[in-house]
Parts: structure tokens; C-alpha cells; sequence
């Protein structure tokens, strides 16, 4: 694999690899020292709100291709961290994924999962591996709204079990290393309704929550940055901790969900 071109942002810089197939990936850097790579070329789950599945599946990345990503910027930057948190889900090719993170571990970065949770058994393994953090992506907890905005994502009450199941048995150490993702949807997710069953499910797991911001991909509207606010301070009163889209998640360039596939 190569490094075919590199865009600057006003935050972030954006890396186009080339696949040895010719197929293209893309990946992040992001606060100066932390790279967001992808695990797979498209992805399955095909989040509606997500620029890089609605191809879908192509192919997964094997092991010396995720690693690559940083081995081909490491003489660059000074990255420290790394996020699985690109093109691609990480449990849909956990094999490679997982022989990727003892790579970049033993060199010392710290590497944190976005996932959508399925397969339950391997989630259940990432939560043990020594990662720096965990995001849960929920973005709905009414199941048809989930069913619609991540068509192939795993069951939503499975989901829930399991984190009801496995969660308490962390310490609180590990626990603060894992979060609920969710993006608000003008008019699909952000009711007050809604608010609330993600409060309380966070409240009772002692997680936190990752109030996204929605980059604008077709097909949605974002809540408006008052709305934006209100769901913050609601579940703030709700004793829920959050942490809000950073500038660097909101960057035109390789801002969350906008991240895309380059065919042959």
C-alpha cells in the first residue's frame, strides 16, 4: 500500500491510501497526534448517516494494511494514539483487527474502538483487551428508528443485555473507558423521549455518553446548535457525564461519518 495524496483542514489532515488491488481507503489525523484508521474497504453495518458504507462491504483490510496506515505517517508525526475508528466496523473483521492492535500496541500508543457491537462474543473480548477507550454506537433506543438508521446493525435489546451483563463486572477504571455513542437527528432521535431513555440507560450502566454532532452526509438534518446545547444540559441534569463533538469531529475534512471509498 501506498500514501496517494494527503488534504489539510482547518483541523484535521485527511490521507488517501492505496490499496495494493488499487481500491482506496482513508484515514484522520486528528489533534496533532492522534490517527483514526479504517479496518475495512466500505462497511456492512451502512449507517444511513454515514458516508462510508452506503457501498457496503467491499472487502476487509488484513492485518499489514491497518497497521500500515500508521507505519506509512509514523516518521511524520508524533502520533501517539490511534482510533479504530475509520471505514469499516472492527468487529466484522476482528481477527485482523485484533493482530493489528498487538502491533501498534507494543509500540507503545494508545489505541481506542468505535463499534457498533456485533458480534456480542467479540465485543465482549475488545472490552478485556488493554484499550483506552471503548464507544458504543446506539444512536437510537427505540428499535425500528435504530433498524432504520443502522439497517445492518445486531439487535438492539441483545445489545442492551449484554452491557447490563458485562459492564457491572468491570472496575470502575475500565468502566470509564467506555461510552454510548449517539448522533442527534433532527426530528428521528432527538425528542425529549428519546433523551431520556438514553439518561437512564447510562445512568444505570456508569457510563458515559458521546453527544454527536451530525456532518451532513444527505438524507438528515442536523438539530440546531440551541437543540444541540438543550440535549447536552439535559442529560448533564440527568447525571449522565458527556462529552460533546470536538471541532475536530465536526472538520469538513474527515469529520465523523464523512470519510469515503475510492474504487479502482
Amino acid at each position: 500500500m501506498k500514501l496517494l495524496h494527503r488534504v489539510r483542514g482547518k483541523f484535521n489532515e485527511l490521507f488517501v491510501f492505496e490499496l495494493q488491488d488499487g481500491y482506496r481507503i482513508e484515514g484522520v489525523l486528528y489533534r496533532g497526534d492522534t490517527l483514526c484508521v479504517s479496518t475495512q474497504v466500505g462497511c456492512p453495518v451502512r449507517c444511513v448517516f454515514c458516508a462510508s458504507g452506503r457501498q457496503g462491504l467491499i472487502r476487509n483490510l488484513n492485518a499489514e494494511e491497518i497497521y500500515g496506515q500508521y507505519s506509512l505517517l509514523k516518521g511524520i508525526f508524533p502520533i501517539k494514539r490511534i482510533a479504530m475508528a475509520g471505514i469499516g466496523e472492527p468487529l466484522l473483521n476482528w481477527k485482523s483487527v485484533k493482530e493489528a492492535f498487538l502491533a501498534l500496541h507494543k509500540e507503545g500508543l494508545k489505541i481506542s474502538f468505535y463499534t457498533s457491537g456485533f458480534p456480542l462474543n467479540l465485543l465482549n473480548e475488545l472490552i478485556d483487551l488493554p484499550h483506552n477507550g471503548l464507544t458504543i454506537s446506539l444512536h437510537s433506543l427505540d428499535p425500528i428508528i435504530r433498524k432504520r438508521i443502522m439497517p445492518r446493525a445486531g439487535d438492539l435489546y441483545l445489545l442492551i443485555s449484554f452491557l447490563r451483563e458485562k459492564i457491572p463486572q468491570l472496575n470502575k477504571k475500565r468502566r470509564k473507558k467506555i461510552s454510548l455513542a449517539y448522533i442527534l437527528l433532527k426530528g428521528i432521535n432527538s425528542s425529549e423521549k428519546d433523551l431520556r431513555a438514553l439518561a437512564e440507560l447510562a445512568r444505570s450502566l456508569k457510563v458515559s455518553v458521546t453527544l454527536l454532532s451530525y456532518n451532513s452526509t444527505g438524507g438528515f438534518d442536523p438539530v440546531s446548535g440551541d437543540d444541540y446545547e438543550r440535549a447536552f444540559l439535559f442529560l448533564r441534569k440527568k447525571g449522565v457525564k458527556v462529552t460533546l463533538s470536538s471541532r475536530f469531529r465536526r472538520d469538513s475534512i474527515g469529520g465523523c461519518g464523512t470519510l469515503t471509498v475510492g474504487k479502482k
